[in-house]
């Protein structure tokens, strides 16, 4: 077909569009001069076509010949002025901003630099082509068959948060050839291990296409995590086992599809906040040469500098409508073309300062909370950024990744925390969310994630081990509220490792039977050790992977176990609480509206409810809390984190007699009836009564 079938170019949408004979290319660029499409054929030479016309911002026109499968990056001509925010340089091949999938990796030589080295006030004319990726143009068509969203309840998800390459990198029951790709995830021996832990949904690391940072390349190591975006739209195509010729796209969507299929919904870790172009010193890759002052936060007296909230260099202009609508752009493509069930947003906060400040009613969650096709799906937090912690200041459509539960859970178990606030987290942490009318849903519960120890090693060591990141043990968190329980790192002693071990299950137990949203870190389950490193983004290595040979299978069918518990239960998915569960462990007055939600009563030792006082005592450890609703069989948890064991009453047993269920002691009877108990010391046992 000719061009002249195509139509007349058109300002929307944005990106690279298909047309009979032709590709639709329409940029966004305020301050630019002049944007030319770059194509490359399979032997590497280009030829440039011009987009003529221009509607209001933005540039647009035809690439005649131009279908799926091809090739190409943008050189945009304007000013080079850096003192004024300005830094265009037509010699840089850029990133498509809405490409769909990208073909090779970035160099980190001078030439990808939009400034010289040795004067960075001065244009480098080097030419990147050579050294950048391409954006290919994919075919859209899928079939997705009967494929359909879980749409899973928030209280009825158990969130499991993955990487794409380690889950599978060494797993033996994936083909060698699969491991570490999206279809190594969608393969029955990895969607198996999901279904039998009991969790609803994945929560994958960054899989946006992001860039391998140039320092850590030049110490033999690499970005594991991935939080380095640059493509908002496309697959990162190192987890693709098709190759990246644009065929990652649908290798992605068919993972979505198998997890769909098991009844399991994809969220996906987004990075929105900034890109991989660094600060006013970082390459030129995509938007930095684009339009710069649009789409990126400069400092206003100093516009040849950015201001950063996010510790990277730079921060997206989410106050700009062209950074608001690439973002919302993306989300809805994430959702429509790919079928994706929800979003974490990484460093949220970063995306609520519309002009400096954390704004509830920010452009960017008035703009969501609005948005159609993002209403029906998850969307989850992470509540602060380098500038300011906002735990509890999202909207009540959110959930939020509460940073709280993870200290107060940590320091409890530790023996440094206070009764009082670990009991404002097993019920949903009132204090944070029920003065706002907020459900317990609006809370992540975890206290493990992808950034800090896991799971075993939180119980393994008190310091961080990072030397392998090549900083001199500089990095990472230094405050861990980790405990080794006597020992530093591996240990033979026998009473050392059994505190462990019940000290991992106690932890567990408070995030699956809390309140709210339960988050698990992926490999705690099976007892998966970073060494001891609290900050892995660099060890694409078996430092970051599972080791599937070495799995703790105890710990492994425990927290199966609770998994099941928790869905069989429904008195442990409250979406409101009432009853006594305020008095004494600071929670609102008023508490929720009479007749919604279940009931939680907290008792001492002795059977008698908490009252204010017992709350006060900065030596208690111990206490029992019972869960209930109509309908529901009821729960009882005695938790004791003392060095002691404790006796405690069992108080009578509301539809039949008590049965021990669980408990982080492997020596407590499970199944047997229960008139009395004894809880030893560091430990929880869950009883249920029908």
């Amino acid at each position: 077909m000719s061009e002249q079938n195509a139509g007349p170019s058109t300002p929307y949408p944005l990106g690279a569009s298909l047309r009979p004979g032709a590709l639709n290319v329409a940029v966004y660029s305020e301050t630019a001069e002049a944007v030319e499409v770059a194509v490359f054929d399979d032997d590497g030479s280009e030829r440039r076509v011009r987009l003529d016309e221009r509607t209001g911002h933005v540039f647009h026109g035809l690439v005649p010949g131009a279908g799926v499968g091809t090739r190409y990056g943008l050189r945009v001509h304007g000013e080079w002025e850096p003192a004024e925010g300005l830094r265009y340089n037509a010699a840089k091949l850029l990133l498509d901003p809405y490409a769909r999938a990208v073909e090779g990796r970035w160099g980190a030589g001078e030439e990808t630099f939009g400034h010289l080295f040795e004067d960075p006030e001065q244009r480098n004319d080097a030419d990147s082509a050579p050294s950048v990726p391409r954006a290919v143009v994919v075919d859209p068509s899928f079939d997705w068959g009967d494929d359909a969203a879980p749409r899973t309840p928030a209280a009825d998800t158990v969130v499991y948060e993955v990487h794409v390459k380690g889950f599978t990198k060494l797993h033996p029951d994936v083909p060698e050839e699969l491991r570490g790709t999206y279809a190594g995830l969608a393969h029955p021996a990895a969607v198996q291990h999901l279904l039998d832990l009991g969790v609803t949904a994945v929560e994958l690391l960054p899989v946006h296409q992001f860039v391998q940072d140039s320092h850590l390349a030049e110490k033999g190591l690499r970005n594991y995590w991935g939080y380095n975006s640059i493509g908002f739209f496309a697959p990162h195509n190192e987890y693709s086992a098709s190759g990246d010729d644009g065929s990652q796209v649908a290798e992605f969507k068919q993972m979505v599809k198998a997890l769909h299929a098991a009844g399991l919904e994809v969220i996906l870790d987004v990075v929105y906040n900034h890109t991989a172009e660094g600060n006013h010193m970082g390459p030129t890759l995509s938007l930095k040469g684009i339009d710069n002052s649009s789409y990126y936060r400069v400092v206003e007296e100093e516009p040849q500098h950015y201001y950063d909230t996010t510790g990277t260099g730079n921060s997206l202009n989410v106050s700009h409508p062209a950074a608001l609508q690439l973002i919302m752009d993306s989300l809805r493509y994430w959702v429509t073309e790919m079928h994706v069930d929800g979003f974490r947003f990484d460093l949220a906060t970063t995306l609520t300062r519309q002009w400096g400040e954390a704004r509830v009613h920010s452009a960017f969650l008035d703009i969501v909370h609005q948005d159609p096709v993002l209403s029906p799906v998850k969307l989850i937090a992470e509540p602060w950024d380098t500038a300011g912690y906002q735990v509890g200041g999202f909207p009540a459509r959110w959930s939020e990744w509460n940073g709280k539960f993870r200290d107060d859970v940590r320091d409890f178990w530790r023996g440094q925390g206070d009764l009082g606030a670990f009991a404002q987290r097993l019920t949903g942490s009132p204090d944070v969310y029920e003065a706002d009318r907020r459900s317990p849903l609006s809370s992540v519960n975890f206290v493990t994630a992808h950034d800090g120890f896991t799971l075993a090693d939180l119980t393994a060591y008190d310091e961080k081990h990072n030397e392998a990141n090549g900083e001199g043990n500089a990095d990472g968190e230094s405050d861990n509220r980790s405990w080794n329980c006597g020992a530093e790192g591996p240990t033979d002693d026998e009473e050392v490792n059994a505190l462990r071990g019940r000290q991992r299950r106690n932890l567990l137990t408070t995030v699956l039977l809390s309140a709210g949203i339960p988050m698990l870190l992926g490999g705690d389950e099976i007892g998966r050790t970073q060494g001891g490193n609290n900050n892995a983004y660099c060890q694409d290595d078996e430092i970051s992977w599972f080791d599937w040979g070495s799995a703790d299978q105890d710990l492994l069918a425990f927290t199966r176990d609770l998994v099941r518990l928790r869905r069989e239960t429904p008195a442990l998915r409250a979406t409101w609480y009432r009853g006594d569960r305020a008095d004494g462990a600071g929670g609102s007055e008023r508490g929720p509206v009479e007749g919604v939600g279940d009931t939680v009563r907290m008792l001492r030792a002795d059977g008698v409810p908490m009252q204010g006082p017992d709350w006060e005592d900065g030596i208690a450890k111990a206490f029992a809390v019972q869960f209930a609703a109509t309908g529901s069989p009821t729960v009882l948890l005695f938790v004791n984190a003392a060095d002691n064991a404790v006796e405690f009453t069992v108080p009578p047993a509301p539809g039949g007699p008590w049965t021990l269920v669980l408990s982080s002691d492997p020596e407590q009877q499970v199944g047997a009836e229960i008139a009395t108990l004894l809880v030893r010391d560091r430990s929880t046992t869950v009883l249920r009564s029908v």
